[in-house]
This record gives structure tokens, sequence and C-alpha cells, in this order.
């Protein structure tokens, strides 16, 4: 089919369908993805040639990337759930203010390491939502406290939630985590540092990021090297865990420091913030953070060991699809869907990891003899509506690149900008899906393919302008005002989510301009 500005427009309809019912109009991700959908298939089957099957076998194979992505997602909220009922969650809350009574420290320690780990393990808005209140406690005020935990984990988000951002990125351009981890590791390394910058300066002022500098600066190697050698050696699942927990004990060191133990009198401490001041005594911790322990030590045998990933490897559900063509002559080959390990998948993972952990809480006396159940209706309320939103996205994504259209915005796009200025816009690209969906997660979806179309048209690396688009769209999820709004309900600004959000686009652009700078660097090395 010939470029023209009308067909290119027609392509562009169902992307911009999306980001009217969604920032115009309110809708949430579900509903605004299905509508979309509609409007994609139709555009599809009456301007570019696609037939009834064609869209069929779409939505099949939209489906087996959804279950590859929802996997993850129903099996991380089961284990967060657990964790959090038998208080893991704050006991950690409670437990890492004490460490210093530095002002800074406390911040970093908050609003940067511990809500970077919580988007490790679990993400989905929960991170912001569990660390604003404790800095709350810590006496920093309602909007600081939403926009420093929003800001700090912006980095985390692509390989944090057991990495379904990356897994995402990997299952929709069918290309292997190996060759796109390494740029998008190293982009997401380098936001690290002004995540962190950022939050001691909205903790401190510029007095107290000057003094945090050095113990910014060391903490975000630390992270972003771990994170990079995780990624890199195939255990991305682990990437932003492993990053904050070695963030954590490097902070622990520092904290000893002179440097930080001569103001021990700077802040509040955390001592008011528990319900039950006798109930941390009466656990242990260790038990109590036993899920995490066992999810590390899992993920990393699993991951490790070949043999013990062939075994697990070994029952796998796929699908085979003919071949597919559109009357304008537009083809997909013929091949096999998305391939999901049963037992071997991150999901599973995760999911083994939650029956241990409730096994351990249940004989330790953490989880009452109904828990179960409540678990699982908190489960299934945090996961039905973001799940509905990734099938609807996925299949919107899936009609347009099997019916041509992806391709066409590919080539409006490359030719729109030239090969040395594309690797900027590439990253802004990522962070809008991310704004729009509200989740790192679709914009991969809705974007990737396009991005790695347009990257081939202007002869680009492709794992760099991939690396850019899921940076991006980590950075902008942050800013997203289904986030935004989560952060928001925990601490009592439900009416002053637009003053929140003013303030995170503002200080969250600082990190996505670094990685455009940085992507469009690489590009010319």
């Amino acid at each position: 089919m010939p470029l023209t500005l009308l067909n290119w427009l027609l392509a562009l309809t169902p992307v911009l369908a999306v980001i009217v019912l969604m920032l115009v109009f309110k809708w949430g991700g579900s509903r605004a993805g299905a509508v979309s959908w509609m409007i994609a298939a139709g555009i599809a089957i009456l301007f570019f040639g696609a037939g009834l099957e064609l869209i069929a076998y779409a939505q099949v194979k939209a489906i087996l990337l959804s279950l590859d992505v929802l996997y993850i997602i129903w099996a991380g909220l089961l284990l967060f759930h657990i964790a959090n009922e038998a208080g893991a969650i704050q006991m950690i809350g409670e437990r890492l203010p004490k460490l210093t009574g530095d002002r800074v420290m406390q911040a970093l320690l908050i609003g940067w390491l511990l809500v970077s780990f919580l988007q490790g393990m679990g993400g989905f808005g929960v991170p912001v939502a569990i660390c604003a209140p404790i800095l709350i406690g810590l006496g920093f005020g309602p909007i600081q406290s939403v926009v420093m935990a929003a800001i700090g984990h912006g980095w985390a988000v692509n390989f944090g939630s057991l990495a379904t951002s990356f897994q995402s990125l990997m299952a929709v351009t069918g290309l292997p985590g190996e060759l796109l981890a390494p740029a998008a590791a190293l982009l997401l390394g380098v936001a690290a540092f002004p995540c962190g910058a950022i939050v001691a300066y909205l903790g401190c002022g510029w007095k107290g990021l000057k003094r945090a500098l050095p113990a910014v600066i060391i903490l975000s190697a630390v992270m972003g090297g771990v994170q990079y050698l995780l990624a890199t050696n195939g255990v991305w699942t682990l990437g932003a865990t492993g990053a904050a927990i070695a963030g954590l004990l490097v902070a622990v060191f520092l904290m000893r420091l002179p440097w930080f133990k001569s103001r021990q009198g700077d802040a509040l401490t955390n001592d008011q913030a528990s319900a039950e001041p006798g109930k941390e005594k009466a656990k242990s911790f260790l038990v109590t953070v036993s899920a995490y322990i066992i999810l590390v030590v899992l993920a990393f045998l699993i991951n490790l060991i070949p043999g013990l990933k062939a075994f697990l490897s070994q029952v796998k559900l796929t699908l085979q699809f003919p071949a597919l063509n559109t009357s304008s002559g537009w083809i997909t080959e013929a091949g096999t869907g998305r391939m999901i390990s049963i037992f071997g998948h991150p999901g599973a993972i995760l999911l083994y990891t939650s029956i241990i952990a409730y096994l351990i809480y249940w004989r330790a006396g953490y989880l009452s003899p109904k828990a179960f159940g409540g678990i699982l209706k908190k489960v299934g309320r945090g996961a039905v509506n973001s799940s509905l939103g990734i099938i609807a996205m996925i299949g919107l994504a899936s009609v347009m690149m099997h019916s041509g259209m992806t391709n066409m915005l590919a080539r409006g796009l490359s030719e729109s900008f030239n090969q040395s200025a594309y690797p900027a816009i590439a990253p802004f690209v990522g962070a809008l899906g991310a704004f729009i969906t509200g989740s790192n997660n679709s914009s991969n979806v809705l974007f990737a393919v396009m991005q790695q179309e347009t990257a081939a048209l202007l002869n680009l690396s492709i794992p760099l302008i991939l690396a850019a688009q899921t940076a991006g769209g980590s950075l902008g999820s942050i800013m997203s005002p289904a986030k935004i709004i989560v952060g928001c309900s925990t601490v009592g600004l439900s009416e002053q989510e637009g003053i929140v959000m003013r303030r995170v686009l503002l200080y969250g652009i600082i990190p996505l301009v670094i990685v455009a700078m940085l992507t469009t660097l690489l590009n010319l090395v």
C-alpha cells in the first residue's frame, strides 16, 4: 500500500483513539483498548484489505502473547499479597528508617531504594502506594512524598515486576532477551542517577543533594552495574530486584560513615508508624521477609543451572499459525506464536515462591486460617482490570501489525526524521505510550514493533532503538495519571492529583531527556 497522508492518518487513528479516550474522557485501559481495537479492526478491514480470518488469527496470537505477561502479573500479585498479609512490607518499612536518623539518607532509603525494591518484586502502582505513607510518617509532606516515590522508581520499571515489560518487548518483537538486554540495561542504569538525585533534592533541597551526591553516585553506579550484569547474563527477571538489594546493602554501609552518622538527629523516627508496637518484636525478621529471599534464590537457581532450567522448560504452550495476507499486499509469514514455558516461566517461579512462602507463614502463625480467601480476593481486584487492559491493548497492536498499519506508521516516521534525529525521539514515543496507558507493558505492545520497523527503515541499531522505547516507557509510566491516582489514594490526596502530576511531569522529564541524549550519543559511536 502506498504511503500517503490519508493512509498514515488512518493507521494512526487507533492510537489517537487510545489517547483521547484515556486522557480526555478519563476511560480506563480496558474500555479504551476495547473500543480502539474495534476501530483498528474496522480500519484494517475497510482500508487495509484485512479479512475476518486475518483478524481472528491476529486475536488468537494476541491472547497467547497476553498469557505470557499475565502469568507474571497474577503470580506477582499473589506473592505480594501473601507477603503483605504476613507483615513483610510493614516490617521492611519500619526497619529501614531506623537504620539512620539522617534526613537525606532516609529520603533515599524509602523514596529511591525501597520503592525500587518493591517495583522489582511487584510493581503495578503498589510501590508508591506503600512508600508514600512511610515518607509522610518520617515528616515529609504528602505531595512531596508521592512525587519522591514516583520519581524514585522510574529506572526500575522495565526490569521490575519480574521483567514483565521486558517480557512484553521480547514477545511482540520476536527478538531474544540476550540481544535486547545490554542496551536497555545501560540506558536504565544511567537513569538511576537522576532518579536518586531528584529524590535527594525533593527531600532536602540543594544542600541535601550536595551532601548526598557522593552517596547517590555510588549507589546509582552499584545498582546500574548490578542490573546490567544480571540482565546481560540471562537473569533479567531479577534485574531491578537484585540491583535494589545491592543498593540497600551498600546504603547500610554508607550510613555507618561519619559523614552521615554526624546528623543522626535530623529526622523523625518511624516508631509511630506501627499501629501495633509489640507486633514486630513477636516476629522473626528473616521469617517475615522469607518470601523475597526464596524468590531470589529460586530465580537464580532456575536461571543459572542449565539442567534445572531445561528440565522445567520441557512443557511449552504454543500454536502454529498460517501465513496471512491482506488484499493490499501486506504478508505475515507462517510460524509459531509466542512460546510459553509452563513450569520454567518467570510466572511459575513466582507461583512456586508463593506456595512455599504461604506454607512458611502459615506454620509460623503469621497467617490466619481465613487469610487465603482474602488474599485471592485482593489479587482478583488488583489484576482483573489490568489484565483486561493488557488483552485489549495487545489485541489492538496485533491487528495493527498483521494488517500493515504498524508498518505504515513506521514508514511515515522514517520519512519525517533522519537517521541522526530519530534516536532522540524514540524514548519519548515509549514515554508517550506509557503515559497514556499507565503501563510500560502496554507501551511496548503498542509501539515496539513500530519502533523496530522504523529503526530498520532508517538503518539504525534495532536493539538500541528498542532499548530507548522500553527505557522511555519505564520513565514515562511514573508520570501516568493511573499511577498518580494510586499513589495519591493512600495519602489523602484524592482531590489533588493534578498538582502531584504537574510536579511529577516537571521532574520526571529530566531522566527522560538524559536517556534521549545517551541514545543519540550511542547511535554515533
